[in-house]
């Protein structure tokens, strides 16, 4: 019996999806539930199981994108399992070389075709910039095809030695989605940032004392997301706008606070999301940002694991930026930059001292929020941060932590 294996759907909104790598090779024998593909969605990177054992029969070539529901291969459930594992296959049997007849000179192939662009490939070194006399084309007589024109590079001067070596390879489809996604905000967004300093003394004094028991107790460590969501989660609430999107020509505003943790994985930039923030405590918030951190990094998330969100929080300061100014993650109306944590002088009651000071950068949709409400927000937020016992944890601090 053939077992006909199709491209599930990974979510409601995918069309299409990118082999990434197969992990078996054609011909080989395989289990039932057994990992054979690597596929890319414009959301994440899912593993495709075998749905039957037998032999396998590959339909697909790596790279090929395939719609969702299209045949990628065949499973041949009647073949017996080979003993001792995969049967051997056979050697290549060496072939003798082959003589090429000597190609005519250029000279003599040189037509009025020559070095001449088609439309497309015309249109493609336009953008980059580069004549059509300066590529050496594919085509019959010489012409320059689409395909010389994708390759083509622009000049990079005269070499002054040393190497000059290059490479090419293929975005997988997250990254491209990714790119996409990126371009649309900045385009489509009238897209402002804000920026504030963090005193992050009180954080650092609650974690030097409580981070080892908090650990063994729950199990995760008392980290500054769960300060920096549960800061943010309040400022939602008190300015509603920041927590809305734009729907046509209505704004729509949510009464939960699904907080997008922007985290870089294996395949690129994912964003999963912890959904209703708002219910939970510094252990719930930890606790699920290890677990889809973990899932990120493994490349199980799911799509619907990364869908949704309505406020997003990014850190760059774990790979030492100062300050930056993030892009919105459509179609929410702002994100919230986390940076690193430096030693700096700051007057505290007329006196300089040194404190571990934070930036923090709010970037936000001007369309749906304004300058008042994006400061405030922000102030809000640092508030928060720096008096966490009074104002996250109502004054009770191991009742917060669950001690």
């Amino acid at each position: 019996m053939i077992l006909e294996m199709k491209v599930p759907s990974p979510g409601e909104s995918i069309t299409e999806v990118e082999i990434a790598t197969w992990l078996v090779e054609d011909g080989d024998y395989v289990e039932k539930d057994q990992a054979i593909a690597e596929v890319d969605s414009d959301k994440a990177t899912l593993e495709l199981p075998a749905e039957a054992s037998g032999t396998i029969t590959l339909k697909a070539e790596e790279g090929d994108a395939v719609a969702v529901g299209a045949i990628v291969c065949l499973i041949d459930t009647s073949a017996a399992k080979p003993e001792g594992g995969a049967a051997p296959k056979e050697e290549k049997k060496e072939e003798a070389p082959k003589v090429e007849a000597p190609k005519a000179s250029a000279a003599e192939t040189k037509t009025y075709a020559t070095g001449s662009a088609s439309p497309a490939a015309k249109k493609i070194l336009a953008e980059k910039g580069i004549d059509a006399g300066a590529i050496s084309g594919t085509g019959k007589d010489g012409r320059v095809t689409k395909e010389d024109a994708v390759k083509a590079v622009p000049s990079m001067g005269t070499p002054a030695g040393g190497s000059r070596g290059t490479s090419r390879s293929k975005m997988s489809m997250l990254r491209r989605k990714v790119a996409e996604r990126l371009v649309e905000a900045k385009n489509t967004t009238a897209m402002l940032t804000t920026f504030n300093e963090v005193d992050m003394s009180p954080i650092f004094a609650l974690r030097s004392e409580y981070k080892e028991a908090f650990k063994a107790k729950h199990g995760v460590g008392l980290g500054f997301m769960s300060f920096f969501t549960l800061a943010v989660v309040r400022a939602l609430k008190m300015y509603p706008a920041v927590n809305s999107m734009i729907d046509g020509k209505e704004m729509l505003s949510y009464d939960f606070c699904d907080i997008s943790i922007a985290v870089s994985g294996p395949k690129g930039l994912m964003v999963p999301v912890i959904r209703n923030a708002e219910n939970l405590s510094f252990r719930g918030v930890e606790s699920e940002v290890k677990r889809l951190a973990l899932r990120a990094r493994d490349g199980q998330i799911t799509v619907d694991e990364m869908t949704g969100g309505t406020f997003t929080i990014t850190n760059g300061g774990v790979f030492g930026s100062m300050l930056s100014t993030p892009i919105i993650n459509p179609p929410q109306s702002g994100i919230l930059g986390m940076h690193n944590i430096v030693e700096r002088p700051v007057a505290v009651d007329g006196k300089v001292e040194i404190r571990p000071i934070m930036y923090v950068a709010l970037s936000y949709d001007h369309r749906i929020i304004d300058g008042k409400e994006s400061v405030g927000f922000l102030v809000a937020v640092k508030e928060a941060l720096e008096n966490p016992i009074e104002i996250l944890m109502d004054n009770d601090i191991k009742k917060a932590l669950e001690m």
